[in-house]
């Protein structure tokens, strides 16, 4: 009986080794910022924004219903995914009164979106995603301009971005510092939701490590047809050569698209750097990335919809503004504004 009973023991205890030992290694490895960023899919990006750019949201003029239906959808996003307001509980709207768009006949009251992570180790710097959440509207006859690309693409760039960060903040792998996920209004019309949050900011400007911007990430420029593996920057130098060299460096070990800055000469006639939500922070002195693929044939028109966006290069882009984001919130020293 003794030695059945210690044969059993050994029975047992060689089954429990080749159990442990049949753990697969990728089932005891600690996440890392890609697999984060590999939760970024096409797939989600594309479910987004066949109903943030629908029909149903009007074309989200400011002040108008589907505008209101746009920043509705976006609150609900973060409730749902417990990524809390820097407000009060579940009041994730900073209002931006009828009187502050000066000038704009007709329109209405209209907020900003705003949701906030708490950095885990430097809560008091605060790291800001951007993008636009309106759009033209309608026209007399009622067509919808959807705004897919403009700047559908960018608002819901940002929403996956943030669950990528929330996931990260459940499994104890929160960004040291905070950020703030900012979706504003009234860019269509004169910039006025940046212009408002940074003349009433929820987080002091001085305390803001950068913006940085999304507006138009979901199509291919056709003068780069030939090569669409790319994302126009616009403003990553301007400030900060520290920032623009993170940029770099984070693009060629993760992503490895191509950066082009055409439009980010002195010279440029288009003069895109004055005219997305990011230079509202520029002009306080706040280092800025805008990310951007360009006009197309679409480019405010009704045609500007959901079916014609390039998703797979959607998602690398995305995925590149958030390794971006989470190097400039986790790494040991903060960005500063080198080149005032």
């Amino acid at each position: 009986m003794k030695y059945l009973f210690l044969g059993l023991l050994t029975i047992f205890t060689v089954s429990c080794n080749m159990a442990q030992s049949s753990v697969k290694p990728t089932e005891l490895k600690t996440k890392t910022r890609t697999d984060y960023a590999a939760t970024i899919t096409a797939s989600d990006l594309k479910t987004h924004l066949y109903i943030y750019a629908g029909d149903a949201m009007e074309g989200r003029m400011t002040g108008t219903k589907g505008q209101k239906l746009a920043t509705e959808y976006l609150r609900n996003f973060y409730m749902d995914h417990g990524i809390k307001s820097p407000l009060e509980e579940n009041n994730y709207y900073q209002r931006v009164p009828k009187s502050y768009f000066r000038g704009k006949e007709g329109t209405m009251d209209s907020e900003n979106v705003v949701a906030f992570i708490e950095g885990s180790e430097k809560p008091d710097e605060i790291v800001i995603i951007s993008a636009h959440l309106d759009h033209v509207g309608t026209d007399s006859s009622g067509n919808v301009f959807n705004g897919a690309d403009d700047d559908g693409s960018g608002t819901v760039a940002i929403l996956e971005i943030a669950q990528a960060f929330q996931q990260a903040v459940k499994d104890g792998n929160g960004p040291k510092r905070s950020i703030l996920f900012l979706h504003v209004t009234g860019e269509e019309i004169g910039l006025y939701g940046s212009k408002y949050y940074t003349e009433n900011p929820i987080f002091p400007l001085e305390n803001t490590v950068c913006d940085l911007n999304i507006d138009m990430i979901g199509r291919i420029d056709p003068k780069k047809a030939d090569n669409p593996n790319y994302v126009y920057l616009i403003g990553s130098d301007k400030l900060s050569q520290e920032l623009h060299d993170l940029s770099e460096r984070v693009n060629k070990k993760y992503s490895n698209l191509e950066l082009d800055y055409t439009f980010n000469d002195e010279n440029d006639p288009n003069r895109f750097y004055y005219r997305s939500d990011h230079y509202n922070f520029a002009k306080n002195n706040v280092p800025i990335i805008f990310y951007f693929n360009g006009v197309h044939e679409d480019y405010h028109k009704m045609t500007d919809t959901p079916d014609k966006i390039e998703y797979d290069l959607m998602e690398k882009r995305t995925r590149l503004i958030f390794q971006t984001a989470w190097e400039v919130a986790n790494q040991e020293k903060r960005i500063i504004a080198d080149k005032l």
